[in-house]
């Protein structure tokens, strides 16, 4: 596809008159910019031969860029701007990893099973809450690639089906990922545009946050009621749950560093490397792992993904999307008005992915202030449940729940979502609102 992007550039170059409209280039220019970021899109559900996502995303980058669609300046202006997010995902990822490799996850697996007392209901709970607290301190990348095998072996282990246990793992590495800027990179995004602490964040959030776990949780007790009522045909599990201390103590001390580095203006980025750092030398010098493991748990291409994401995003925006949009915002920050910015969240994560979703309408909103972003927010988080390609992380989780032999029902994954999000979505779109009337934006 490089090679493709010079003659492509040359040829429209060639084919576009010199007399055409500004308004004429700028829909030329739309329109390829639209059509590559489908193309982008696609490739990342599909993923064919297993290709990377980056296999297509970053040739559409140069692409924009080669033939006008969006400056040079530009382009390095997205970049510059998204460069500590991108570096923050990667110090998550890798710590994440490398706290699974001193154990955490296998110690939250044997909490579960102890906890559970073979009886599916309990598990259920244990699993909200542990999903819901790996989502908002680890990332929901953490809950996606490292909680969700585990939920899939205590289950198994315990007789007990494992479906409803799963399908919350999906739900809350979305829905769960609302409480801190740490926990999705849509929060990243929106905490860099909302200009709020990580305090007051966290402090606004929290409320929606527990709200839309509540409803999940609500929904998902009645929706499996049948799996549940089931009960565990295994045996009594007395595994020990081994905590690692230094692991855990590290994660500790990087969420107090996010907080400290908030209050004196460093990126949170730095935090996470730390915190990454010194998981990483210890597990290096214990030989635990390797440094080519590392670079790999960074997921280089993925991060390549998402900086070439947002350079085509940006250039769709500049071509006209961000006019047609913007009389679909409403004004203001009450009630109505954020819920409508949600709800118009939420159908364009379903149409067009919650990554570009969330950089088309940070721009549009964030002047009218931090609950507007907040309530974009909400919609990119909760309202992906509703379709397979509302998030990247969802379809991330269908592919490990495919690789532990079981398929996902699209028509029940689809009765799920419409029986959550918009309840979740209307009910913490409310919690969000009384938090700003009483705390303040």
């Amino acid at each position: 596809m490089l090679a493709l992007t010079g003659s492509f550039a040359g040829t429209l170059a060639a084919t576009t008159p010199l007399t055409d409209s500004p308004a004429t280039t700028t829909w030329h220019f739309g329109a390829l910019s639209a059509i590559l970021l489908l193309a982008v899109l696609a490739c990342a559900v599909v993923r064919p031969w297993g290709w990377p996502e980056a296999v297509v995303a970053v040739p559409a980058a140069v692409l924009v860029v080669a033939v006008g669609a969006i400056t040079p300046e530009a382009a390095r202006a997205e970049a510059e701007h998204l460069g500590p997010v991108i570096g923050f995902l990667a110090a998550v990822l890798v710590l994440a990893r490398l706290c699974d490799d001193e154990g955490l996850f296998r110690a939250c697996g044997a909490w579960l099973a102890r906890a559970a007392r073979r009886r599916p209901r309990r598990l259920l709970t244990h699993v909200f809450a542990v999903a819901s607290l790996i989502t908002a301190v680890l990332s929901l990348d953490a809950t996606i690639v490292l909680l969700t095998p585990v939920v899939f072996a205590t289950a198994s282990r315990l007789g007990a089906r494992p479906k409803p246990h799963v399908y919350a793992c999906a739900h809350l590495s979305n829905t769960a990922s609302l409480l801190l800027p740490v926990s999705n990179l849509t929060n990243l995004l929106a905490f860099s545009a909302s200009g709020l602490g990580f305090t007051r964040f966290a402090a606004l959030m929290t409320l929606p946050w527990l709200v839309a776990i509540g409803v999940e949780y609500l929904v998902f007790r009645r929706f499996f009621a049948t799996d549940l009522d089931a009960g565990a045909q295994g045996p009594t599990t007395d595994e020990p749950v081994v905590v690692p201390v230094f692991a855990l103590v590290t994660v500790v001390c990087t969420l107090a560093g996010f907080v400290l580095a908030s209050a004196v203006g460093v990126e949170p980025a730095w935090a996470a490397a730390a915190g990454a750092t010194v998981l990483g030398v210890r597990a290096l010098a214990r030989r635990r792992t390797a440094p080519a493991a590392v670079l790999r748990a960074a997921s280089v291409p993925f991060l390549a993904f998402v900086l070439a994401l947002g350079i085509v995003v940006r250039a769709v925006v500049d071509n006209g999307l961000a006019d047609l949009l913007r009389p679909l915002i409403p004004d203001g920050t009450g009630l109505v008005a954020l819920l409508g910015i949600a709800v118009l969240a939420a159908v364009l994560a379903n149409l067009v992915n919650n990554l570009p979703a969330v950089l088309v309408l940070l721009p549009l909103t964030a002047s009218a202030g931090p609950g507007a972003v907040l309530a974009v927010l909400l919609g990119v988080n909760i309202g992906p449940n509703l379709t397979y390609a509302g998030s990247l992380a969802t379809l991330l989780w269908r592919r490990i729940v495919r690789d532990h032999d079981t398929d996902v029902d699209l028509r029940e994954f689809t009765r799920l979502g419409l029986l959550a999000v918009p309840a979740a979505l209307v009910l913490s779109v409310v919690a969000l609102w009384a938090s700003l009337s009483v705390i303040g934006g």
